[in-house]
């Protein structure tokens, strides 16, 4: 999440906490995930609450009893615990409680995965979904409609995904997309695919090529970037038939362009000058 000052401070302790309850073999991550996410949608819904859940004027102590009472029986009490830490904290706003607790339980639902060795799966897929949306104007405006209902929108997500892709992936844009809390949907999906990405202290790069590469191609790119970056890099790969040749990396908002489409433009603007 974006946060500064208080928030910031409040939410790595949080991370912290987060990932000792999930470091436990013990510790049921996908359900803390779904608690996480119920926790979410009520502060979401409750105005009232979070704000008074990040008063700096109520004591920290005051604050996590009134959550502890809430959560009391709706939640486990791993789940309740973790909020009612987090509340004693000081938050710079409302809001940027709700956007820690949402991130937390993506990264609960990510830890899932990794246990199950599906991560890498989980991520592709994410990636795949944005492309797939990004693709089909009527799908985007469907899932993006505000008057939809949730159930529609979830048996939609359902058809498309149900039986198709890894549970947390299910699990994971579901939640994005039925909950959007005015983000739009493809910063919703970049956001997935960091949080992912920086479970395994790595970074990505959206690769386009004209063809897909081969394995060893993917080996010695990733390799390359590791090395230009310093940290491991997941490659999440897509073809464009108009890129003519070569390839475009994208790492966050750097792009190496190294297509023949690119070059090309480049010849033509010295040609030009």
């Amino acid at each position: 999440m974006t946060a500064h000052g208080a928030s910031r401070a409040a939410f790595a302790a949080a991370r912290e906490r987060l990932d000792a309850l999930t470091d436990s073999t013990s510790a049921d991550a996908a359900k803390l995930a779904e608690e996480l996410a119920a926790v979410t949608a009520l502060l979401d819904r409750e105005v009232s609450l979070r704000r008074v859940l990040t008063d700096p004027a109520r004591t920290g102590e005051s604050k996590a009893e009134l959550a502890g009472q809430l959560l009391a029986g709706q939640v486990s009490g791993t789940t309740a615990d973790l909020v009612s830490g987090m509340v004693r904290a000081r938050w710079s706003g409302p809001r940027d409680l709700v956007d820690a607790v949402e991130e937390l339980a993506a990264v609960a639902d990510l830890t899932a995965a990794q246990r199950a060795g599906t991560l890498d799966e989980v991520e592709d897929e994410v990636f795949r979904f944005g492309r797939i949306v990004e693709s089909s104007t009527g799908l985007r405006a469907a899932l993006t409609d505000r008057s939809a209902t949730v159930p529609a929108k979830t048996e939609l997500l359902n058809s498309l995904l149900g039986g198709r892709s890894n549970p947390v992936t299910e699990r994971l844009v579901v939640r994005l997309v039925t909950r959007p809390r005015g983000r739009s949907l493809e910063a919703g999906l970049q956001t997935l695919s960091r949080l992912a990405a920086a479970s395994r202290d790595r970074r990505v790069a959206v690769v386009t090529s004209a063809v897909p590469l081969t394995d060893v191609q993917k080996q010695r790119l990733g390799a390359a970037l590791a090395k230009l970056y310093g940290h491991t890099m997941h490659l999440n790969l897509d073809v464009d038939p108009e890129v003519l040749g070569g390839i475009t990396v994208r790492v966050g908002d750097e792009i190496i362009n190294g297509t023949v489409v690119a070059r090309l433009e480049e010849a033509q603007r010295r040609l030009a000058g």
